[in-house]
């Protein structure tokens, strides 16, 4: 009797599978701007915008930039909500700015939806490098609409 060779899969790189990110910079109105090549997921956002040279192009076009808690430490045109201190209460004044932050940041929020929605983002488990060029396709298609 001969033994059955066993069924092998084929070699896959160590970070084929997973969640992919990218950096998706919007106008004030939502719209997408550009969206940066896929990242692997556990990349942070300030990391990634760092990378990508968001931050120091922000900063030497002097434009500025409503971003979420993740991007505290930014700086430059960066402007992020007030972090509430440990056991403490945020001030009404630091509400309010938290408030208005939000207000404004609301269009960009729904364009990231937007972008999310796309099913080709939902599970994709393929090389980052076709999924940065299926990104650019969405960016052009978003473009176009």
């Amino acid at each position: 009797m001969t033994a059955r060779p066993a069924l092998l899969a084929p070699p896959r790189p160590a970070d084929s599978h997973g969640h992919r990110d990218f950096e998706t910079p919007l106008d004030p109105k939502g719209q997408l701007v550009w969206i940066s090549r896929a990242l692997p997921g556990r990349t942070h956002d300030l990391t990634a915008a760092r990378n990508h040279r968001i931050v120091k192009t922000c900063v030497r076009l002097r434009v500025p930039a409503l971003a979420d808690m993740a991007y505290t430490g930014a700086g430059g045109t960066f402007a992020v909500p007030t972090r509430r201190p440990p056991r403490k209460e945020l001030s009404v004044g630091q509400r309010s700015l938290n408030r208005a932050h939000a207000r404004l940041r609301y269009p960009v929020e729904r364009g990231v939806a937007t972008v999310k929605r796309w099913r080709i983002f939902h599970h994709a488990r393929c090389s980052p490098n076709w999924l940065t060029s299926a990104a650019k396709a969405v960016l052009t298609l978003e473009l176009q609409r």
